[in-house]
C-alpha cells in the first residue's frame, strides 16, 4: 500500500476491524517488521532504525502509563531515557502538561485519575518529546460518547496549534472525519479510498466505502445509449448516466444517497413506495422504504413529519446529487 501524509496534517487510518490498521501503525513505529516494501519519513527509509530513533511518538488505547510514577514522571519519561538536560525536562513537561489542559497535576497519582485524564496524561508524554510524527493507535476508544467527542475537539485543536504531523488509527467514521485532514481507508490490508473527509463522504469510490460509510442503497443497473446520450435502466426506471463519472458500459453499480432523498414529487425523479419502517437516529430519521420491490434506506431530519410504517410515501431526489455509479 502507499498514502502520503503531507507535514504537519492530520492523517486517520479507517477501516473494519482486521483490516490492518494498527499492525500498520506499528510497521511505521517500528515495533513490527513489513513482509516487504519499505516505509519512508522525511525523505528517507526506516528499515532497520529501531524505535528510539525514528522521532515518532505513540498514544495506546490502553494509555500503557507507569502506575508507579506520579503525572510529571510519566510524561517525562522519554525525555529522561533521551538524556536531555534536567531543566529542560522539566520546562517540556510543564509545557505538555499545560497543553493538554493538566498543569497542576504533576505529583498527582495515575491511579487517582479518570479515564479522560489518564489519556491526557498519555497525550503529554508522547507530545514531551517533539516527535516528528505523533502515532495514536484508537486512544479514545475506552472512553464514553460525551468525554470522546470533548477529547477530539481538544486534540484536533492542541494539533493544529502545534503543527504536529499525526496518524489515527480509529474504526469510528465520525472520529476520522471529526479530526482528520486526510482519511485513508483500509480493507484487507489496502487502501481502498484516501482523500480528505468531505471526499470520501460525497464521492465514495466502491460499494465497500459506501457501505462502510453506512450508505446501503447499493443497486445494479445496466447502462446503454439514447438518442446519443449514456442512460443508465435502474430496477427504478431510465435514468441519465452522471455527467462526472466515468464513462462505463454493461453493468454497473450505483448508489442512491440516503440524504439525498425529500418528500416532493416536484423533483426531477420521484419514487412511490411504502414505507416498512422508520427509526429515530438522533440528529436524524431513517426510513426503510420498499419500491419496485427493493429496500431504500432515506435519511431526514427529527423535524420532518414522516408517513407511518405500511402507508405510500414519494421519494424525490435529484440524480446530479443522489445518483452516483461506483467502481466496484
Amino acid at each position: 500500500m502507499t498514502f502520503d501524509l503531507p507535514q504537519g496534517a492530520i492523517g486517520a487510518l479507517l477501516g473494519p476491524s482486521g483490516g490492518g490498521k494498527s499492525t500498520l501503525l506499528e510497521i511505521i513505529a517500528g515495533l513490527q517488521a513489513p513482509d516487504s516494501g519499505e516505509v519512508r519519513w522525511q525523505g528517507r527509509s526506516l528499515l532497520g532504525v529501531p524505535p528510539h530513533r525514528r522521532g515518532v511518538g505513540m498514544v495506546f488505547q490502553d494509555y500503557a502509563l507507569f502506575p508507579h510514577l506520579n503525572v510529571f514522571d510519566n510524561v517525562a519519561f522519554g525525555l529522561r531515557m533521551a538524556r536531555r538536560p534536567v531543566e529542560e525536562v522539566r520546562r517540556r513537561v510543564h509545557e505538555a502538561l499545560e497543553l493538554v489542559g493538566l498543569r497542576g497535576f504533576e505529583r498527582r497519582s495515575v491511579t487517582t485519575l479518570s479515564g479522560g485524564e489518564q489519556q491526557r496524561v498519555a497525550l503529554a508524554r508522547a507530545l514531551a518529546p517533539r516527535p516528528s510524527l505523533l502515532l495514536l493507535d484508537e486512544p479514545l476508544g475506552a472512553l464514553d460518547r460525551a468525554l470522546r467527542d470533548r477529547l477530539l475537539v481538544d486534540l484536533r485543536r492542541i494539533l493544529r496549534g502545534l503543527h504536529q504531523t499525526a496518524l489515527y488509527v480509529t474504526h469510528d467514521q465520525e472520529e476520522a472525519f471529526t479530526l482528520a485532514d486526510r482519511v485513508i481507508l483500509l480493507r484487507e490490508g489496502q487502501v481502498a479510498q484516501q482523500g480528505t473527509p468531505r471526499e470520501l463522504y460525497h464521492a465514495p469510490a466502491s460499494a465497500f466505502v459506501a457501505r462502510f460509510l453506512g450508505m446501503e442503497n447499493i443497486f445494479e443497473g445496466q447502462v446503454h445509449t439514447r438518442e446519443g446520450r449514456l442512460v443508465v435502466q435502474t430496477p427504478f426506471g431510465v435514468w441519465p448516466y452522471p455527467q462526472d463519472a466515468a464513462p462505463a458500459s454493461g453493468r454497473v453499480r450505483f448508489l442512491l444517497r440516503p440524504d439525498g432523498f425529500t418528500l416532493s414529487s416536484g423533483a426531477s425523479v420521484s419514487l412511490q413506495g411504502i414505507v416498512r419502517e422508520v427509526s429515530f437516529r438522533g440528529a436524524r430519521q431513517r426510513a426503510l422504504v420498499e419500491v419496485a420491490g427493493q429496500r431504500i434506506q432515506a435519511d431526514f431530519g427529527t423535524r420532518q413529519a414522516l408517513p407511518v410504517a405500511g402507508t405510500p410515501i414519494t421519494l424525490g431526489f435529484e440524480p446530479e446529487t443522489a445518483f452516483q455509479v461506483l467502481e466496484g
